[in-house]
């Protein structure tokens, strides 16, 4: 559902949230006179390089030039569009958001609230029950025998369901939620007559699984059999819901993002990946907080996009079975599809990252991951050529090398558009697998490009991009403005009383293409409504991140000039604009004549123009008779 942004519900939903308690969240700040400074989380900041203004309820970064209020914050520490961001401080904030188009509900349909609501519930009565139930016992001595501590069944709210199927029906009965908000959760499922409902976890230790903001949205429960429970299934997650989408969703990533943001050593921000729920909350106790999971799935493209939201470098930990080892197309794919910083890391002898730890530590786990970690490709080219003679076997190693170059050639395809970054990838991606077969370069080159016409012909196969038309459009809306435009719209900041004199002289389409006419035309469009002119309120004009953080910075650097005579600086700048294009027309000008094709009187004419262009330019008032 997309819902409307108009200035007054932008208005409305900004004043209710704190800027400050919002960056704060994420950095620590600290009280510098008027502004709260911290370390900057997007570059590798040692001195507090990011400001927090309260008054004004905006942050700048001064080294990466990213600066805006609550809904650019929200955008780029989450990587969300601003509709998303907007969504999500609303929820935060209480506000119920207007559909900018109703969608038809049927009658007694559940609003999302009602069912985050359901699910928070139901999280606790388990969590409760896992501590204090004395019924709960063997659960809580199969989390101890898991090694999993007090301290982590809080952090990530474990739970137990008792092997009877109308318990949490009966719960929700006394001082819960309907049974329609259970049953629309996946809490309750319905037998196949659908003649009644019961626990879909009944017998089972619970696993919650959070979204991003923290909230509960899923369940994943793993079957206790010393419970009485008999399910052939040992492990089961919730179905697909309103709110939950396994595909999407990950393991840890709420407790995880602000250690997956800091970043290390080498500069990066890096993400651990598990395959299981025990896995990450073991690598949690033994200090790797950056750990998340699947959810009973290979990491695919999805996890893939929310984890680049966050991090550098994804490091997928494979359990050392057989199973693990399959996942090879899967993620070179990833690799290649992706332009992400993939890595791999196979633990030795069959064991699972929770073993690994449990039995070795977490010296030898940091040391396996600095030692082992191979990136996508070379994961693949040494799985496809295990026992294989390379300089041989010459059928097996062209197999081998088939097979790689048929997945790298599923990326998209270099065009007009491509980026140098994924230009640069692909070259180096075909030179390795020329060098690791031992064959020229260029035969590599031309399979992959058979491959990819042959895609080509397939319905459906050719993969989409952005159109540069798209790309150019979107860049032109923000591109910076010229050094005259700048200081005039640091004035108009400060003094917009300045404004009416300005629009005398002065249009938008008067000002370059890019942010300088659109803050120019949304100060004219804001007088015209009769709107008071404020830095706040035209923020609330904008939900481009660029054009925010370059009107947080007018408003600073324009706040320390303190324009001792704003009038006067008003008809110099506008002097400037005249001044400037002048000097661009009188090249066409003279460039007219030179070319010919004018009648005497057109030549004179223009000429005289010139005249005045040039007396004008140079200060020179034109002479007068007496």
């Amino acid at each position: 559902m997309s819902f409307r942004s108009s200035p007054d519900t932008k208005e409305r939903v900004k004043q209710a949230i704190d800027i400050v308690e919002l960056v704060g969240r994420h950095v620590t700040l600290r009280r510098q006179g008027r502004v709260y400074v911290g370390l900057c989380p997007w570059h590798d900041d040692t001195r507090p390089s990011l400001q927090v203004n309260p008054e004004r309820q905006s942050f700048k970064c001064w080294v990466c030039d990213i600066g805006g209020d609550v809904f650019s914050f929200v955008m780029k520490m989450d990587g969300v569009t601003f509709p998303e961001a907007l969504a999500m401080l609303a929820e935060r904030a209480g506000i119920a958001l207007e559909a900018s188009r109703p969608e038809p509900k049927a009658p007694g349909a559940l609003e999302k609230r009602d069912l985050y609501r359901a699910m928070a519930w139901a999280e606790r009565q388990y969590h409760e029950f896992l501590l204090r139930d004395p019924e709960a016992e063997p659960a809580r001595q199969y989390v101890q025998e898991r090694g999993i501590s007090a301290e982590s069944i809080a952090k990530f709210h474990l739970g137990f369901s008792p092997n009877r199927s109308e318990w949490i029906q009966r719960r929700a009965q006394a001082s819960g939620p309907t049974g329609k908000a259970l049953e629309a959760v996946g809490i309750l499922a319905r037998s196949p007559e659908g003649d009644r409902v019961y626990d879909r976890f009944k017998g089972r230790v619970l696993f919650p699984i959070h979204d991003v903001q923290g909230r509960p949205i899923a369940l994943g429960g793993r079957v206790l059999p010393e419970s009485g429970a008999t399910s052939p299934a040992k492990y089961i997650n919730s179905p697909e819901t309103a709110l939950f989408r396994k595909n999407e969703q990950l393991y840890g990533l709420d407790v995880a993002q602000g250690a997956i943001r800091k970043k290390g050593g080498d500069g990066l921000r890096t993400a651990l990946v598990m395959e299981g729920y025990t896995d990450c909350i073991i690598a949690h106790q033994f200090g790797f907080e950056n750990a998340v999971a699947v959810l009973g799935t290979a990491l695919g493209e999805r996890h893939v996009q929310v984890l680049k939201r966050f991090a550098d470098r994804i490091v997928l930990v494979l359990d050392g079975d057989e199973a693990g080892q399959r996942r090879t197309n899967e993620v070179l794919e990833l690799f290649v599809s992706q332009s992400v910083d993939l890595r791999i890391v196979t633990l030795p002898e069959g064991l699972d990252p929770c073993d690994f730890l449990i039995h070795r530590g977490a010296e030898a786990f940091r040391e396996l991951l600095e030692a082992n970690a191979v990136d996508a490709l070379e994961h693949a080219f040494r799985t496809l050529t295990r026992g294989i003679d390379l300089d041989r076997d010459i059928h097996a190693a062209s197999g081998a090398l088939e097979r790689l170059v048929a997945i790298v050639a599923k990326a998209p395809r270099l065009g007009p558009d491509t980026t140098r970054e994924d230009r640069f990838r692909e070259e180096k991606i075909l030179q390795r697998l020329a060098a690791s077969f031992r064959v020229p370069e260029g035969d590599v080159r031309e399979r992959l490009t058979a491959l990819r016409r042959w895609a080509k012909r397939r319905p459906g196969a050719t993969p989409t991009r952005k159109s540069p038309a798209e790309k150019t459009a979107s860049a032109s809306r923000t591109k910076a403005p010229e050094p005259w435009e700048r200081e005039l719209l640091e004035l108009l900041l400060h003094h917009p009383e300045c404004l009416p004199e300005a629009r005398v002289a002065l249009t938008a389409e008067e000002f370059a293409p890019g942010a300088g006419r659109e803050i120019y035309g949304a100060l004219c469009r804001l007088a015209d409504a009769k709107t008071a002119l404020s830095f706040e309120r035209l923020m609330l004009e904008f939900d481009e991140p660029a054009i925010q953080s370059l009107l947080v910075e007018l408003d600073e650097t324009g706040a320390a000039k303190q324009f001792a005579d704003p009038k006067a600086l008003l008809e110099e700048l506008i002097k400037t604009y005249r001044t400037v294009q002048t000097a661009k027309q009188h090249p066409a000008q003279a460039g007219a004549l030179r070319q010919g094709g004018l009648d005497e009187s057109q030549e004179i004419d223009l000429l005289r123009q010139i005249v005045l262009n040039e007396r004008a330019r140079h200060g020179i008032s034109e002479p007068t008779e007496g």
